[in-house]
């Protein structure tokens, strides 16, 4: 979602500072653990969900030309992209 007013950088930035100096310290992580925090960098104001959908939905519902920035509680990044095979037990062929 592009912004006039912010570069894709800007949002990052404000939105981790945001969270860093204001809001990490009111959450307890190990209880949010996996969670998504949708940030209006503007504002300040932020939505908490298992559901990224359900608190941008939310965040825009309150104020709908919100500049978001979005991060899941724990992790450095939201999504893990990949993932691994399984090798299956299999009788041995012969």
């Amino acid at each position: 979602m592009p912004y006039v007013k912010y570069s894709a950088q800007e949002v990052a930035r404000r939105g981790e500072a945001i969270y860093e100096q204001q809001i990490r310290a009111q959450i307890d992580e190990a209880q949010h653990k996996g969670k998504f925090l949708v940030l209006d960098i503007e504002t300040g104001d932020y939505e908490l969900d298992a559901s990224d959908l359900a608190a941008t939905k939310r965040a825009l519902a309150r104020r709908p030309d919100a500049v978001l920035y979005g991060l899941r509680i724990g992790y450095e990044t939201p999504y893990r992209l990949g993932g691994r095979f399984a090798v299956a037990a299999t009788e041995p062929r012969g």
